[in-house]
C-alpha cells in the first residue's frame, strides 16, 4: 500500500499521512445509542467517559455479566451523553428515552431498563485506574473507515449506518482502499500528540444486524461481513500516549 506523503517529525521518525479524522463518538453507558464529538479526551484507559456506566447481572462473572443490546435490544434506542451538572462544571450523564423521557443514572432509570429483561439487574459505574479497561468488548478505542463502509455498503446491496458498528473514530482515507486498517495491526498511529497501538481487528457479532433506530434484525449483514473479511469490520487500539484529538485532526501511520 502506498500512502500519499511522508513526514519527519520529531527529530527522524517518519510517518505516513493515511487521512483524517470525520467523526469521534463516545458511549456513556454500555449498549447504548452514543454521543458525536468536535473533541475528545483520550485516557490511558481509552476515551474519557466512554463505557463509564453499565448493566450487569451479578450473578455472572466477567464479560457475561454485561447486559447489552445483544440480550436487550431497546437499549440501542435510549440515547445518553455528558452533559453539565447542577453546578455548570462537573458533567453527569443524561439519558433520553425513544418516548422522549429524560433521566440520570439513578433507580428510575433502571426500572425503566428492568422492563425488558426477567434477569435481574444493578447498576456498574466503572472507575479504571491507569490502562485498566471501562465496560468495553476488547480493547480502548475502536476505529472505522469510509471506504470500508462504503465497500460493505455496496457488497450489501443495502444503505448500512455507520451507527450499527459502534465506533469511536471513523478515518477518512487518502487512499480510497477498503479494509486497508487489517495491514495497521501491529502498528501505531499518531493523531497531533496521541499515540495509538493498533492492535487487533475487530471480529464482529449480532450486534450489526440490529437496526439502531427500529431494531429490526438482518442477519444477512453479518453473513456478508463473514465471507468478505472473514468477520472483522475495524480495528481496535490501545493508548501509548494519551491527550485530546479532534475531528478534522490529521492520522499518521507510524
Amino acid at each position: 500500500m502506498i500512502y500519499s506523503s511522508l513526514s519527519n517529525i520529531d527529530g527522524g521518525l517518519w510517518m505516513n499521512i493515511i487521512g483524517q479524522i470525520t467523526e469521534l463518538k463516545r458511549y456513556p453507558i454500555k449498549s447504548f445509542a452514543g454521543e458525536v464529538l468536535l473533541k475528545a479526551e483520550l485516557a490511558a484507559y481509552g476515551f474519557v467517559g466512554d463505557r463509564k456506566y453499565a448493566f450487569i447481572d451479578e450473578s455472572k462473572q466477567d464479560f457475561a455479566r454485561y447486559f447489552t443490546a445483544r440480550q436487550i435490544p431497546q437499549m440501542l434506542q435510549y440515547q445518553a451523553e455528558w452533559v453539565a451538572g447542577a453546578d455548570n462544571k462537573s458533567p453527569k450523564v443524561q439519558v433520553t428515552s425513544p418516548q422522549g423521557a429524560i433521566f440520570d443514572w439513578n433507580e428510575q432509570l433502571l426500572t425503566e431498563i428492568q422492563q425488558f429483561t426477567t434477569s435481574q439487574m444493578s447498576q456498574l459505574i466503572c472507575e479504571p485506574e491507569g490502562s485498566e479497561l471501562m465496560a468495553v468488548d476488547c480493547e480502548s478505542v475502536l476505529l472505522i473507515t469510509d471506504a470500508s463502509l462504503r465497500e460493505l455498503e455496496q457488497l450489501w446491496g443495502k444503505p448500512l449506518d455507520q451507527r450499527r458498528f459502534r465506533s469511536n473514530i471513523k478515518v477518512a482515507l487518502i487512499e480510497d482502499t477498503p479494509f486497508i486498517e487489517a495491514e495497521w495491526v501491529g502498528r501505531k498511529l499518531r493523531i497531533g500528540d496521541v499515540e495509538l497501538q493498533i492492535n487487533v481487528e475487530c471480529e464482529r457479532c449480532s450486534m450489526v444486524t440490529l437496526d439502531p433506530d427500529y431494531i429490526v434484525k438482518d442477519g444477512t449483514l453479518l453473513e456478508k461481513i463473514i465471507k468478505v473479511n472473514k468477520q472483522n469490520f475495524g480495528v481496535y487500539a490501545s493508548i501509548i500516549k494519551p491527550g485530546m484529538i479532534r475531528q478534522g485532526d490529521a492520522i499518521y501511520l507510524i
